[in-house]
């Protein structure tokens, strides 16, 4: 993977960056995900966030090969105070981090007063930790899709300001995901209900059937049951 030909999770991310945004990129790693926007003239300007040396110096360097230093900042902070409001960020991206750290970084900005137009967001885990914050706090998701690459599934939620109410199916299985039932979709929670029969095997075999639990783990397998068929 490089800023050219990107992978199948973060080509999914930038084909939800509207044309012509303002972008802010936390987490970015090489600046894989800017850089190709920039390289396509999709956006104008991407502010790219980094909490380490390391990474954030792998973007330089990967932003200077690609001669885009000048339609970026590099900003070393902990996730979106790396944002000013000169910047005019509009859009923001954050992939491949836990869903409890994007909520934690999507907290501390509303609490900084920072707001945005659209998020997109692609948790490695704990999609419903994610679905459960954009909800309680005004957000409502507009589109959603999975990708699989090799092994590992990834979700990407676009969020834009609004209210929304939810199900609790909704938050665990996406209400766009659910609805689509994608091939990728039905082959990740087919393959957490196979993972929760093992367990069920392991817990009978050790006698705690009456256990919360293996009820909770049956509450579990009960809805992906219900949201396969």
């Amino acid at each position: 993977m490089d800023s050219v030909n990107l992978s199948p999770r973060l080509a999914a991310v930038a084909s939800f960056v509207p044309k012509g945004a303002r972008l802010a990129d936390i987490g970015s790693d090489h600046a894989y995900l800017p850089a190709h926007l920039l390289l396509k003239s999709h956006i104008d300007f991407a502010v790219v966030g980094e909490v380490a040396k390391g990474p954030l110096e792998n973007a330089r360097q990967e932003l200077k090969r690609q001669r885009l230093l000048a339609a970026t900042a590099l900003r070393l902070a902990d996730g979106l105070a790396a944002v000013t409001d000169d910047d005019q960020v509009d859009t923001v991206t954050i992939a491949g981090m836990g869903g409890i750290l994007i909520r934690d970084i999507l907290a501390a900005a509303k609490q900084r007063g920072q707001s945005f137009t659209t998020l997109i967001l692609q948790p490695n885990t704990d999609e419903q930790v994610v679905r459960e914050w954009l909800v309680q706090h005004v957000y409502q998701i507009t589109h959603e899709r999975i990708v699989q690459e090799d092994k590992h599934f990834y979700e990407i939620i676009v969020a834009k300001p609004g209210n929304q109410t939810l199900s609790a199916q909704d938050l665990v299985f996406g209400p766009f995901l659910r609805d689509e039932q994608s091939p990728a979709f039905k082959a990740k929670w087919q393959k957490e209900a196979d993972r929760i029969s093992l367990i069920f095997e392991r817990l009978t075999a050790a006698g705690k059937t009456d256990t919360p639990a293996y009820q909770q783990w049956q509450a579990r397998f009960q809805d992906i049951q219900e949201v396969l068929s």
